[in-house]
């Protein structure tokens, strides 16, 4: 029963902090009003290993975990019965990074475009955009050896992830989550996501359950 306890105060701690890690703009509503399609693009990675790895390799995986970020949220928002829930698409992550290419934007000098040029290079009415700090390679696993309570009280601390969504018109910050990476958060990256949505319920801004609580808590 203690456990039972236990592991319940823990789940509600960690829906509680979700909570407090997102920020909404209060322009939300009147800037996504006409939001058809977004486009995800590769995440900014800055990495801290261990390992005594060059310049250039260092470059090179973070590149590697930038898109496989940008290829989970692909997935996740793409899944099956999970595509129905939002009231937006998501382009093509393909196309996305190939039309990228066609104007010389790669994942090394995207961070030098803005929100409101991406959106128009791209064709889309907003940017899902986000940074990573990691000090492991997340795509690649994260170490298996823990205790029990190392799972329950997150401890080992791999960096922190952060999701952006912007209007792609004026470039203002919609949306932002941000959080810390552990042990708890997932195996691998595409864990991760899939974890991270999940906690978030009826906080993604484009859920249709969400909007459809949101028109009916107005008052009348």
């Amino acid at each position: 029963m203690k456990k039972l306890l236990f592991i319940t105060l823990l789940a509600c701690g960690t829906f509680i902090n979700a909570q407090k890690n997102v920020y909404e703009s209060t322009k939300f509503d009147a800037l996504s009003k006409d939001h058809h399609v977004l486009a995800i693009i590769p995440f900014v990675t800055h990495l801290a290993l261990e390992e005594n790895i060059t310049n250039e390799e260092s470059k090179k995986l973070a590149e590697n975990e930038g898109y496989a970020v940008q290829d989970a949220l692909e997935t996740y928002f793409g899944l099956g019965q999970k595509k129905k829930k939002f009231t937006v698409d998501f382009q093509n992550i393909k196309n996305t990074n190939a039309i990228l290419a066609q104007n010389n934007i790669s994942y090394h000098n995207i961070d030098i475009y803005t929100i409101k040029e991406l959106a128009q290079i791209l064709e889309v009415d907003a940017v899902l955009s986000g940074n990573l700090d990691l000090n492991i390679l997340l795509s690649e696993g994260i170490p298996v050896e823990f205790s029990v309570m190392d799972y329950f009280i997150g401890d080992s601390n791999y960096g922190r992830i952060g999701i952006k969504i912007s209007d792609g018109k004026t470039g203002k910050l919609l949306w932002k989550y941000e959080n810390e990476i552990n042990k708890k958060s997932g195996r691998n990256t595409a864990d991760l996501i899939d974890k991270l949505m999940k906690k978030l319920v009826r906080k993604f801004p484009y859920d249709k359950e969400r909007l459809r609580m949101k028109k009916n808590s107005k008052p009348d």
